[in-house]
């Protein structure tokens, strides 16, 4: 079995890979134009968010039999006509999701103490202790769009520091430490909205102008989810009319043309602070997250190099 790892993917993993007979090629700065050339012989191929597997991908790769995605969302992965050419897809849910939880409660904690607005003061030589008056978390309410293994894990963190925590989910779900709600209630009661859904025609834009129209006055949005869940335009009227006090993003509907949208984080308030805090898509970046990403990779390829080989 001859395996391409498309993306950076932990070292010892690919050793693993190798011990178990596997052949791998680590190239994880392969362009889309080499991929599609290269593709031809792989039986398996290894990506994380960076690389796409389009159908001219799938279509290169007459002999791939598997595509595992380090990670959670499958947007980048044209899965149903990988599919329907009888290759399979798979994914590691649960290995990031304490890696993207910590950083949505990070940004939970620095949004209500604006942090980072005050280390920027720092830095600047400024002492503007007055107008870096925060607020508490506990006590406020936390509405999670979505409670799959990260919003979960969100909930419970957030329970414990002393937040009345609800959620949104299509399917009846039962949690001792939320409690599920409408759409429309949760975006009435939180004073803080997170996101933690796939990104799907569904989803696509499901906070938008009408969303927003319903939330409380200075509510704060995190998405720390699926770049396109959020409505970049729509949040930035919502910055300007007040009725969002603060947003952090680690995602965005367009990581390479626009990454960041900049115009976000342009936006002040009237002290001259930022209303946007953000990071470039790193909520799965911790040393552990990435080990655990890469370990759970290898168990997929070697029991399907085993089973099928």
């Amino acid at each position: 079995m001859k395996v391409l790892i498309c993306d950076k993917t932990a070292a010892d993993a690919i050793q693993a890979m190798r011990d178990a007979g596997i052949e791998v090629d680590n190239r994880p700065e392969i362009t889309a134009e080499e991929l599609v050339r290269d593709a031809g012989p792989y039986h398996g191929m290894v990506v994380r968010s960076r690389t796409k597997i389009t159908k001219e991908v799938i279509d290169a790769a007459p002999n791939l039999k598997i595509i595992v995605r380090g990670g959670v969302g499958l947007d980048n992965i044209d899965v149903k006509y990988a599919e329907s050419k009888g290759i399979a897809v798979r994914n590691t849910p649960k290995a990031s999701s304490d890696s993207v939880a910590e950083l949505t409660i990070g940004y939970l904690l620095a949004l209500a103490r604006k942090i980072p607005q005050a280390t920027i003061s720092m830095v600047a030589g400024e002492w503007r202790k007055k107008e870096l008056e925060g607020t508490e978390i506990a006590g406020k309410t936390l509405g999670l769009i979505g409670l799959g293994n990260i919003g979960q894990a969100v909930a419970w963190r957030a329970a414990a520091l002393g937040m009345k925590v609800i959620f949104y989910r299509r399917t009846p779900t039962e949690v001792p430490y939320a409690k599920q709600v409408s759409l429309d209630e949760l975006l009435a009661q939180s004073d803080y909205i997170s996101l933690h859904v796939p990104k799907t025609p569904e989803t696509t834009n499901l906070l938008n102008a009408e969303a927003f129209a319903k939330m409380k006055q200075g509510v704060y949005i995190i998405n720390c989810g699926r770049g396109g869940t959020l409505d970049e335009d729509a949040l930035y009227d919502a910055l300007v009319s007040g009725k969002v006090a603060g947003a952090a993003l680690d995602v965005f509907a367009d990581e390479k043309v626009n990454p960041g949208n900049a115009k976000l984080f342009q936006l002040k308030d009237k002290h001259g602070f930022n209303l946007v805090i953000g990071s470039p898509h790193i909520g799965a970046s911790t040393v552990e997250g990435q080990d655990r990403v890469g370990g759970e990779v290898a168990e997929i390829l070697i029991d399907f190099y085993r089973k099928h080989f």
